[in-house]
């Protein structure tokens, strides 16, 4: 994928966060569409998959939230990792009603698989950057984030 001029003729300070970041789903689309061949995930369902892995209490509710989708399909998609062997749905013990979605020893060697493609992506584009200019971007990248939440 070409870069759009911008990038090449603009100051870096006068780019648009956002473009920054477009930049880098877009370079990370292509590169999982490439080498991520998995026949219980989509590329779609992926994202869900991991956030399970890293949620400390993960509802059904709270991935219909975040990723802005019906209770209907996000159903549907547990079910298929359950079927799967991927997740398992346990009764909140704090509330019988709510369902609390967690990866099984099989959904959590999936998840080391897929952060490998995830890790080697990160250490190619972050080629050239040293460790202290890791850690300052990615504290800034925190604190961007967290201001997400102030929206």
């Amino acid at each position: 994928m070409e870069l759009p001029n911008q990038f090449i003729n603009e100051n870096p300070e006068d780019i648009r966060i956002y473009h920054f970041v477009e930049e880098l789903v877009g370079s990370f689309k292509n590169y999982i569409d490439d080498e991520f061949v998995d026949e219980d995930i989509s590329l779609v369902e992926l994202p869900f998959l991991l956030r399970i892995r890293f949620s400390t209490e993960g509802t059904q509710k709270e991935l219909v939230n975040l990723f802005k989708i019906s209770d209907g399909y996000t159903a549907k998609l547990l079910r298929r990792f359950e079927v799967a062997g991927l997740i398992q749905r346990i009764e909140d013990p704090s509330n019988r009603r709510r369902k609390l979605v967690k990866l099984t020893d099989k959904g959590i060697k999936r998840t080391d698989k897929i952060l490998k493609y995830i890790d080697y992506w990160e250490d190619t584009v972050m080629d050239g950057i040293d460790e202290d200019e890791r850690k300052v971007l990615k504290k800034s990248l925190l604190k961007l984030v967290l201001n997400t939440q102030k929206l």
